[in-house]
């Protein structure tokens, strides 16, 4: 039988699926840096992140108990829109929640881009952008995606990179240089927009 820690992400949730719940941990621990550091990076706060994170588990677990997952080799990218749609939830109850009558001051409160609609739509687009961002990651050359994530996703600086993955802070400079090169070319084959 092959060890559990082997098998891929479809095989796992097959097995979950069938009643191997400690095959659901493996896929916890196996893309919760990638997960947990998108939602911090989508709502900035360690608490909130932690709260989306465990609620996008949840989800996962029910879906998965309904039979909602599609086999497609792509369970990261199923769990990340789950988690991009919990956080777009959030900003929709905040904006529900932040009601302001404009009765009770001498100025006008909802003449501000604050409150504008627009803001919240900027968001999600910027969401989105982040999410079709993430998803282009897959297709990057492991150590071009590797320098990205330490970057961009845990925030190291390219002499902790270069210490980290044991290679000159050129090599991880060049990396990163042809991740974006690379990353930028599949924008435009895909014919991604990339804009707020």
């Amino acid at each position: 039988m092959k060890n559990i820690q082997r098998k891929t992400d479809d095989e796992l949730v097959k097995a979950f699926m069938s009643g191997e719940e400690k095959c659901l941990q493996v896929l916890i621990d196996r893309h919760r840096n990638k997960i947990y550091s998108y939602i911090l990076m989508m709502v900035k706060q360690h608490e909130l992140a932690e709260d989306v994170f465990q609620d996008t588990f949840i989800k996962v677990i029910n879906n998965l108990k309904r039979g909602k997952y599609i086999d497609n080799g792509r369970f990261p990218s199923w769990v990340m829109r789950i988690a991009h749609n919990l956080i777009i939830d959030f900003y929709r109850k905040q904006k529900n929640v932040k009601e302001v009558s404009n009765d009770a001051t001498d100025y006008d409160l909802l003449n501000s881009k604050k409150f504008s609609e627009s803001n919240i739509e900027d968001k999600m687009v910027y969401s989105q952008i982040l999410t079709e961002v993430v998803e282009l990651l897959d297709y990057l050359p492991d150590n071009q995606k590797e320098v990205v994530k330490l970057r961009h996703f845990m925030g190291l600086s390219f002499k902790e990179i270069a210490e980290e993955t044991g290679v000159s802070i050129n090599t991880a400079l060049g990396r990163m240089r042809y991740a974006l090169i690379n990353m930028r070319a599949m924008v435009e084959e895909k014919n991604i927009s990339l804009t707020v």
